[in-house]
């Protein structure tokens, strides 16, 4: 603790200053005033604590699950190729099988016979060299073919081991993610344990639906039309529940809120909050125009969209709905516009 002013004593009889000192020295033995405070303040570490857990298991969750999806579409593309790739060798096989059958009749055939047997040496000859030539050019053909499916195989190969890592990855961050949900149970009820007027200060409450936040009169215009939709897409959902790795309708997550609300713009930008901060032009928070959105903590573990008049738009944390707060809720790590 910090040092404490000393009260002057004038104004105070002898039997006061004495009555003051001795209740100073009680409080000094028995800890009154810190232990009172303690408990309060180490619940509200922990429940700070767990919540930016959350957010940094679910960012985790969520860059996994996307990493999985794209690996399953490339999966499916190699095996789609390969697919096309075997008919074309299948083919091949089947002409150079005709080919070869014809070669063999040929070749039981003595050459010296078959030049007696031809209209000349020239003749013979001729169709010697482009016989040779075919077999040569199908022979070639057969071998890129080969070598691209081996090629497409490992492929193949490679992104199931990727896919399979990534699912082993993905399951270790959801049973994680159940962990963090345990704990923040418990900073649940430690909350709940806070005198009413702490509990209010901490959560700062739902102002979602506040007359003078819905509607953000005065607010600067969003820099775009996409923004001005995705801001509007937003808005719409507040009061919705804070979802783990949920992108909509129902309930969200911080950064699948955003994901959604400019899907419903027509604009695709990534699912975590750290690809969100760099999916667009940075601009400073004087700058900031509803829609852009705000990144917090210096992972950009956190993400909200600005909504004018010094608000963000966000889903907080588990318990808490998507709601407005202050744009200065936490150390802000960037401001993007899409």
């Amino acid at each position: 603790m910090g040092s404490h002013r000393r009260l002057a004593p004038s104004g105070f009889d002898r039997g006061s200053t004495a009555a003051v000192g001795l209740l100073s020295v009680a409080a000094a033995l028995l800890g009154a005033v810190p232990a009172a405070a303690a408990p309060h303040d180490d619940r509200r570490a922990e429940v700070d604590r767990l919540h930016t857990e959350a957010e940094q298991a679910t960012e985790a969750y969520n860059k996994a699950d996307a990493r999985t999806d794209a690996l399953r579409e490339e999966v499916s593309t190699a095996q789609d190729s390969i697919a096309r790739q075997q008919q074309r060798v299948n083919t091949m096989r089947d002409a150079l099988g005709s080919l070869a059958g014809a070669q063999y009749r040929s070749g039981g055939i003595d050459p010296s016979l078959a030049l007696l047997l031809s209209a000349g040496p020239d003749d013979y000859l001729d169709r010697a060299s482009v016989l040779d030539r075919i077999t040569t050019r199908q022979a070639g053909e057969l071998r890129e073919l080969q070598q691209a499916m081996r090629d497409l195989a490992q492929d193949r190969a490679e992104a199931a081991r990727k896919l399979t890592e990534l699912e082993k990855g993905r399951k270790a961050v959801a049973a994680h993610k159940k962990t963090v949900e345990r704990k923040l149970a418990k900073a649940r009820a430690l909350l709940a344990a806070l005198p009413d007027d702490e509990r209010a200060a901490y959560g700062r409450g739902s102002r979602s639906g506040r007359e003078d936040l819905t509607a953000l009169a005065g607010a600067a215009a969003p820099a775009s039309g996409r923004a001005a939709a995705a801001f509007a897409a937003a808005r719409s959902a507040l009061g919705k529940p804070y979802v783990w790795g949920a992108n909509g309708p129902s309930g969200f997550d911080c950064s699948g809120l955003t994901q959604w609300s400019y899907a419903q713009a027509g604009v695709g930008i990534p699912r975590t909050s750290q690809a969100q901060s760099g999916a667009g032009r940075r601009v400073s928070l004087a700058e900031a125009r509803p829609g852009d959105l705000v990144a917090y903590r210096d992972d950009a573990s956190h993400i909200g969209m600005y909504a004018g008049n010094g608000q963000v738009i966000h889903a907080p944390y588990p318990g808490a709905p998507v709601r407005y707060d202050p744009v200065g809720m936490m150390p802000i790590s960037s401001i993007t516009r899409v």
